[in-house]
């Protein structure tokens, strides 16, 4: 997948993730906002790749995970994610609740409203949503 898949992929994720909590279906909204974010720290990865370059081993491999932590390191963001923390209390709750979201989450049956309502924003609130933020790195 390219950059522009990727972006488009996220767009579609977090749509998905909003129908589904509208109509009660916590499990897969939390799943798939969660799996947004993924998408979107992948773009932002895949904007470091040159068209012609020789792939880079170590960032290709370290781009093959689905924590998100592990990815905001390897987009080259986690300076500017802490410094968004120190900013932004708000931003910084938004990320403690989105960092915890797993691709484990597919399997759990036990996903709450409120978890897949807190994820959702968190992810999706204009002023302190961690995809807004993201997107500006695209």
């Amino acid at each position: 997948m390219n950059k522009t898949e990727l972006e488009n992929l996220a767009a579609i994720r977090i749509k998905e993730a909003g129908v589904l909590l509208t109509a009660d279906c916590y499990q897969g909204a939390y799943y798939l906002a969660g799996y947004a974010v993924e998408c979107v720290l992948k773009a932002c990865i895949a904007k470091q790749v040159k068209e012609f370059d020789f792939p880079d081993k170590k960032l290709a491999n370290d781009s093959f995970t689905h924590k998100l932590s592990d990815l905001v390191t390897t987009a080259g963001l986690k300076q500017k994610l802490t410094e968004q923390e120190k900013q932004n209390k708000e931003f910084k709750l938004n990320w403690a609740v989105v960092v915890e979201w797993s691709e484990e989450s597919r399997y759990k049956c036990a996903i709450t409203k409120q978890e897949a309502h807190d994820l959702f924003i968190a992810i999706t609130d204009n002023e302190s949503g961690v995809l807004p933020w993201l997107k500006k790195y695209l």
